[in-house]
């Protein structure tokens, strides 16, 4: 969930906004007539990025017609998928890559720059200042057209295998520092089904992921500005009606879940059959494992390029990032639940992982499943622009 935006109290502020610059900042809730600036068009692309659970994790502040600042923050505090802020470092990548990409369409370059940790804040420091230099010989990225129409399919899709010249075009979308693993053919998909359906009773039955879901799951026909639509769930009517009931309270949930196999019917239509519908799972891994805030920047901005090679070439995808992050927490021991049988659980999603991926699994910054097939019929939305500026007044002409 976003933290407190200012509202010309510098308290309500997050910390890293607090102080003396807070007092250069006013309130984002201005009412904005004018044609938007080069740079609010850029920005107007790229809050279209994706984040973990659409929590769009950033502010942007304009400092002048070339200079953008990004306050970007992490979502560990109140997200049990976050709790190394490595998910949120990876949207930030993916933001920054979009504002790149669609820089290029006005003839700029973009450079971006994330400012060196404060001593009171090292982890959650992600303020990047980027500047737009302007490249009069630079063509339009040819991805441009696919940053708003870039989507999640949760839903069946076809199992046709990838073509090479499809496989070769997403390889090299992501650049010489990260490689892909296709899961592909039946016994692939069906093995990656499985450890997703293993994976997500872990998830619908910790209380912890629940606080989570009950949050951004935006339920009936809200498509919402944040958070994720219901009934882009993969569910049928039926179940999704069950599902909002139960999920009023964690008693519910306890109970369906002890006596009535409550996670089967949302786990085989969210996971096991979507996982054995698609053409292949895919995991995408660093070269090394990743262990800086600037590694996870770096592989947001090759996913990115995937995603939205994968829309141009007209296919679809599903990030299935939770089993790496189980993985990651039993591997390093990070706690993130109160239950040992749920640490138990995670120990086994692990070796699952390992299993699947192999020994470089430690080296997995992203996985997924992609296919071809009808486009979704409801998407997560963005927060308006103008809620996203933390705007600092200064006198210029327009770009």
């Amino acid at each position: 969930m976003k933290p407190e935006k200012d509202t010309g109290n510098s308290a309500a502020l997050p910390e890293r906004l607090s102080g003396d610059k807070a007092s250069s900042f006013s309130s984002a809730k201005h009412s904005k007539t004018s044609p938007l600036t080069v740079i609010e068009q850029i920005l107007d692309l790229a809050r279209w990025a994706p984040s973990g659970d659409n929590t769009q994790p950033w502010w942007f502040e304009i400092i002048n017609e070339r200079h953008l600042v990004i306050h970007g923050y992490d979502t560990r505090e109140g997200c049990v998928y976050d709790l190394d802020g490595h998910g949120s470092q990876i949207s930030l990548g993916a933001l920054l890559e979009t504002i790149a990409i669609a820089s290029s369409s006005y003839g700029f370059q973009m450079n971006a720059q994330r400012r060196a940790h404060p001593p009171q804040n090292p982890e959650t420091s992600l303020i990047f200042d980027v500047h737009f230099i302007p490249c009069p010989k630079i063509h339009a990225d040819p991805l441009v057209p696919y940053i708003k129409t870039r989507m999640v399919q949760r839903r069946p899709m076809s199992s046709r295998r990838l073509s090479p010249i499809e496989k070769a075009a997403l390889a090299c979308s992501i650049g010489e520092r990260f490689r892909i693993i296709w899961l592909e053919g039946f016994a692939k998909r069906w093995q990656t089904a499985l450890l997703m359906f293993s994976n997500a009773k872990l998830r619908l039955t910790m209380p912890e992921a629940y606080k989570v879901h009950r949050e951004i799951i935006k339920w009936g026909n809200n498509t919402g500005e944040e958070g994720v639509p219901a009934k882009t769930l993969g569910l049928d009517p039926l179940t999704l009606r069950l599902m909002q009931w139960v999920m009023e309270s964690w008693q519910r949930v306890e109970f369906f879940n002890t006596y009535l196999a409550g996670t089967l019917a949302p786990r085989i239509q969210m996971d096991l059959i979507p996982g054995i519908a698609c053409s292949a799972h895919f995991v995408i891994l660093a070269e090394r494992e990743p262990e800086s805030i600037d590694d996870y920047i770096d592989a947001g901005r090759a996913v990115q390029r995937f995603w939205l090679t994968l829309t141009k070439l007209g296919l679809f995808m599903q990030p299935e990032l939770t089993p790496l992050i189980f993985a990651t927490y039993a591997r390093n021991r990070i706690p993130f639940t109160k239950s040992k049988q749920k640490e138990r659980e995670a120990d086994k999603i692990e070796i699952k992982v390992n299993q699947l991926i192999g020994a470089d699994s430690s080296h997995g910054v992203f996985m997924g499943r992609i296919g071809a097939g009808p486009s979704p019929t409801v998407r997560s939305e963005r927060l308006p622009l103008k809620a996203l500026m933390l705007v600092r007044e200064y006198h210029s002409s327009k770009c």
